[in-house]
């Protein structure tokens, strides 16, 4: 769970292949930049990232977690990376409360410089 202030901000819940997962990474950390780090030097590039957003209720512990009514809606984003060979390495589930979301997407097309120089 992630904070603003003092107020939960979003939940999120990232699944790693025990493979990928780095070892000094506690199962229950808290979502961080250095975590975030550390998987992406364990895992392969990525060659599709899928994501998928939708606006519904909030589950009961949702909305318990969250601090918010069951009657305000949520944003549900489910992400899945996979690797060149279709393996995914990474899933995410988040969860936002639909008044303090903001959406924000840059994407970058590169190319592997590693396949390409031979």
């Amino acid at each position: 769970m992630s904070h603003e202030g003092k107020s939960p901000h979003s939940l999120a819940r990232i699944y790693v292949p025990r493979d990928l997962s780095p070892a000094d990474v506690p199962a229950e950390s808290h979502c961080c930049k250095s975590v975030e780090t550390k998987l992406a030097e364990l895992r392969p590039p990525l060659a599709e990232v899928r994501e998928r957003v939708s606006a519904r209720p909030p589950t009961p512990e949702e909305a318990a977690t969250l601090r918010i009514s069951s009657a305000l809606s949520v944003l549900a984003i489910t992400r899945v990376a996979a690797d060149r060979t279709g393996r995914v390495v990474e899933a995410a589930l988040l969860v936002l409360p639909s008044d303090r979301a903001d959406a924000f997407r840059t994407t970058h097309h590169m190319t592997d410089e590693r396949t390409s120089r031979g």
